[in-house]
């Protein structure tokens, strides 16, 4: 059996694929639940929310016309152009459990998913060769433990 997810949305069940930048919510939750129980990877094709959780973005960075991030309707993260300075604001409370043993921003929000369940699969974007190398290193750290996910959803109001 296959489970398709094309941008952030699932075929079977329907919903949104599992992800820190505000859809771990319900529709998430049950999709990991399928996954689980079907023994299936739940596949995230853009666990890096297109980079606002690698902590580059500041509420005065603005993208050019001809980039996705300018004009994306479909995720929040984004507004007329630039960072939601209300997730950035969360991205900032969440930044010392995500960084906790050493892990860079971006490795800890991979471990997150992985905390999340043991049947995700990210898929991290990268442009340069230090960001492959970076997501990669990910693994060396593994998921986040119960506590820091009870700590992140906390924060976030999960």
């Amino acid at each position: 059996m296959l489970v398709t997810v094309v941008e952030g949305r699932s075929h079977a069940p329907r919903g949104r694929g599992s992800s820190l930048h505000g859809h771990s919510t319900g529709e998430s939750d049950a999709i990991i639940a399928f996954c689980e129980a079907h023994n299936l990877a739940s596949i995230n094709r853009a666990p890096l929310a297109m980079g606002l959780l690698t902590g580059k973005f500041t509420p005065s960075t603005s993208f050019s016309s001809d980039d996705v991030r300018s004009k994306v309707e479909w995720f929040e993260g984004f507004q007329a152009g630039k960072p939601n300075p209300e997730w950035l604001k969360k991205l900032e409370a969440l930044r010392e459990v995500l960084t906790s043993e050493g892990r860079s921003l971006t490795q800890g929000a991979l471990a997150w998913l992985w905390g999340r369940s043991s049947q995700t699969l990210p898929i991290p974007g990268f442009r340069t060769v230090a960001q492959a190398s970076e997501n990669a290193k990910a693994l060396q750290f593994g998921p986040l433990t119960a506590s820091q996910m009870q700590q992140i959803d906390s924060i976030v109001q999960r």
